[in-house]
């Protein structure tokens, strides 16, 4: 799967300020990623707050991008969910020809057993048509996925090709990168961390701050993966700050704030969520501003 080697992007979905989908806005921000290096895109992750789309919006977001994308990268759908049955479900019904591979989300909620996790993701495998990408991030699961459990789904199943790994545990990315077997890809689902990770030995990032800054941290993920490793830290610190900041108070309020800033979409967001606050969006605006220059 070389094509999933670098930096993707977990797409935001932009709302208009009555809260419905923007499509000219989707359509300017994934032109934004390829124009300025991204390597592949991921469309209706938690970060494009599919929880809050109804089937319809979810089905215009990814038209959307097909079109604006116009098969120029790859493109990689969110499909996962707490329910097994209606993932399976999904995969077998939805059109997947437009997509490399799907990434699916560990089971949140429900906190089951590394064989519950394992019985989810062989059931997954076995009705994906097309190569699937783990994602652990036991922030909003309530679980984590344990090494042992990903590396015997990825010695198992064929399809079964990567892991967006956001446990934010540099130890456990490089017990996964030891241990996995040939062609699976340890995918950073961590910004901070990205590059430790691609020095150690993993594939690249799916990033949220990559989206708002991606001219620059494709470019330090592309030094990494070139074992350039102080031109790639120097990018890495140029964008800490911003990194922490999108984050301080939610994703994807922090990135939406970049992209008001930068003129590509309204900040809005759906509740349970809410904007930041008038001083974190000052703090964003003027790191983004002094980027731009």
């Amino acid at each position: 799967m070389q094509s999933l080697i670098g930096t993707g992007v977990a797409l935001v979905t932009p709302f208009k300020k009555d809260f419905s989908v923007d499509v000219d806005a989707l359509t300017r921000i994934v032109n934004y990623q390829i124009d300025n290096g991204i390597d592949y895109l991921v469309v209706l992750g938690t970060t494009a707050e599919s929880a809050t789309l109804s089937a319809d919006e979810k089905q215009l977001v990814i038209d959307t991008i097909v079109e604006a994308n116009n098969k120029r990268l790859p493109l990689v759908l969110g499909v996962g969910g707490n329910n097994t049955a209606e993932v399976v479900h999904e995969l077998k019904t939805k059109d997947l020809s437009a997509f490399e591979a799907v990434l699916s989300v560990s089971p949140y909620y429900n906190k089951p057993t590394q064989e519950g996790i394992y019985q989810h993701f062989k059931a997954v495998a076995e009705a994906s048509p097309i190569p699937v990408i783990l994602y652990n991030v036991p922030g909003r699961t309530a679980s984590n996925m344990s090494p042992a459990t990903v590396l015997r789904l990825a010695k198992d199943f064929k399809n079964i090709v990567a892991i967006k790994e956001a446990a934010g545990d540099i130890v456990q990315a490089m017990k996964l990168i030891q241990g996995k077997p040939d062609g699976f890809l340890v995918i950073s689902g961590d910004d901070m961390i990205t590059l430790p990770m691609v020095l150690a030995g993993g594939a690249g990032v799916i990033s949220v701050i990559g989206e708002g800054f991606p001219k620059e941290f494709s470019q330090m993920v592309r030094l990494g993966l070139d074992r350039k490793v102080d031109e790639a830290y120097r990018l890495h610190y140029l964008l800490a700050d911003s990194i922490d900041m999108i984050f301080e108070q939610g994703n994807p309020a922090g990135i939406k704030e970049v992209f008001k800033v930068l003129g590509l979409s309204e900040h809005t967001v759906r509740l349970p969520l809410v904007n930041v606050d008038a001083d974190l969006a000052k703090r964003l605006e003027a790191f983004t501003q002094k980027l731009m220059k």
